[in-house]
């Protein structure tokens, strides 16, 4: 991989979750080429696996750690394996995340006819689904949440401890069709901001990354038709993205290197940063 620029890792402990993930996965093996000691975390045993696989077959320092964010025991196990095979935390990248069909709507606007004439295929806001909407925000928000109430411990007062979450542009302002991942990321992005003054006392910075729309396995299906040609959800992205293309997971690493490393950041604290191609900035006219 061709890094932006590198930072001194060595001997850092680095604890990814969702790190089976495009973007995730990435941002593990970017750290890893930087010399940190990676924790790939990921509820997918055999995509952690391969993560951690590439890293190490390409000299770097890498283990796989299957575990669910959502389940506090899963976490605490996972931490054991990580002090006992790396050493303590000393970096944690919540990654852990994603959206479900059953918490999205099927239109962008609500009309009375689609009341009146309820179709048999179509989920109206009146139909989104209880267990659909709590798994995306315990995903989300927990599944960044309770990681970092297991990891957190062990990098108090820890020189050059941080934590980087991963929140969305949703977050700034919430898309169409998807209330439940719009807010779950909203509160994450909230949560960040209260982490950071929580723990401003013992030596811990927190910040966020936001980043624009990429391609990725989970929004591949919305944004691209079969062909490889743009659906109508992507045009109006890209009609709204002044840089006019959606982003690449590696021009995210220049932003992660810097909130992560305090010789660059040490005084940057509670901060979301949209890396974006400038969507959050335009009004639309």
């Amino acid at each position: 991989m061709d890094l932006p620029f590198k930072i001194d890792l060595k001997d850092k402990v680095i604890v990814v979750t969702g790190a089976g993930g495009v973007i995730c996965g990435t941002f593990a093996k970017a750290l890893a080429q930087c010399g940190g000691k990676i924790a790939v975390l990921d509820r997918n045993e055999e995509r952690a696996s391969a993560v951690a696989g590439e890293i190490n077959a390409n000299g770097g320092i890498a283990i796989s750690v299957p575990t669910d964010v959502l389940n506090i025991e899963s976490l605490k196990r996972a931490r054991n394996t990580v002090n006992e095979k790396l050493g303590t935390c000393d970096v944690l990248l919540n990654g852990a995340g994603g959206n479900n069909p059953k918490g999205t709507t099927s239109k962008e606007y609500l009309f009375k006819e689609d009341i009146e004439n309820k179709k048999e295929d179509e989920i109206t806001f009146f139909d989104l689904d209880q267990k659909g909407i709590e798994f995306v925000f315990n995903l989300n928000f927990l599944g960044t949440l309770l990681p970092t109430q297991v990891f957190a411990k062990d990098m108090i007062d820890k020189k050059d401890a941080a934590i980087v979450n991963i929140s969305s542009m949703n977050a700034f302002t919430p898309l169409t069709k998807i209330p439940a991942y719009s807010g779950a990321k909203a509160a994450v992005s909230n949560f960040t901001q209260w982490l950071a003054v929580h723990f401003s006392k013992v030596g811990i910075r927190v910040n966020a990354i936001a980043p624009g729309f990429l391609v990725t396995n989970q929004n591949k299906a919305l944004l691209l038709n079969e062909d490889g040609s743009y659906t109508e959800r992507s045009k109006k992205i890209l009609s709204a993205t002044p840089m006019d293309r959606f982003g690449d997971c590696e021009e995210l690493l220049g932003t992660l290197f810097w909130l992560i490393d305090s010789k660059a950041s040490s005084f940057v604290n509670g901060v979301v940063v949209p890396v974006d191609g400038g969507f959050s900035a335009y009004s639309g006219v």
